[in-house]
C-alpha cells in the first residue's frame, strides 16, 4: 500500500509540474515549482492526519473535477478546432483509400507550425511536405463539388 501511495503521489506531481511548465512555456519557473512542491506536501500532511473518508471524498471531488474539465477540453478541441477536424477528414479519407501506411501531411491540410509532423513526414517519405494533391483527390475533390 506504501507503494502505491508513494508512485501515486509521485505521478501526480511530475503531471502538475509538466502542466505548470505547460502553461508557462518553459521548466525554469523555480517559484512557481516551489509553491507547487509546498502545496503538495501540505496535501499529503493533511492526508494523514484526518480521517480516510474525507480524504477519500477530497480525491472523489478532485477526480470528478478533472473528468469533467477533460471531457469540456475534448469537446471544444473536437467541434471547434480545424485542424483537428482537418485530420480526422485526412485520416478517414486514407481508411476509405485502403492506405496500409498512413501519413499525415500538416502543409496538405493547411495546419501551420507543425514543425514536428513535417520532419515525421519528410523522414517518412524522403520529401518535404507540400500542399500539392494527387491526381485522384483532386479529382475526388472537384466531383464532390
Amino acid at each position: 500500500m506504501f507503494f502505491f501511495a508513494f508512485t501515486t503521489i509521485l505521478a501526480y506531481y511530475y503531471i502538475a509540474e509538466t502542466n505548470v511548465a505547460y502553461i508557462r512555456r518553459t521548466f525554469k519557473v523555480d517559484g512557481l515549482m516551489f509553491v507547487l512542491k509546498l502545496v503538495l506536501m501540505a496535501s499529503v500532511f493533511y492526508g494523514t492526519v484526518k480521517t480516510a473518508n474525507l480524504a477519500w471524498a477530497l480525491g472523489d471531488v478532485g477526480v470528478g473535477l478533472m473528468a469533467w474539465l477533460n471531457i469540456v477540453g475534448i469537446i471544444i478541441i473536437f467541434f471547434m478546432s480545424k485542424p483537428t477536424m482537418a485530420a480526422l477528414k485526412d485520416y478517414e479519407d486514407q481508411q476509405k483509400q485502403g492506405v496500409t501506411e498512413f501519413t499525415f501531411n500538416p502543409v496538405k491540410l493547411g495546419i501551420k507550425g507543425a514543425t514536428y509532423w513535417e520532419g515525421k513526414y519528410l523522414r517518412k517519405t524522403g520529401k518535404a511536405p507540400t500542399a500539392e494533391v494527387k491526381e485522384t483527390q483532386r479529382v475526388e475533390q472537384t466531383s464532390s463539388l
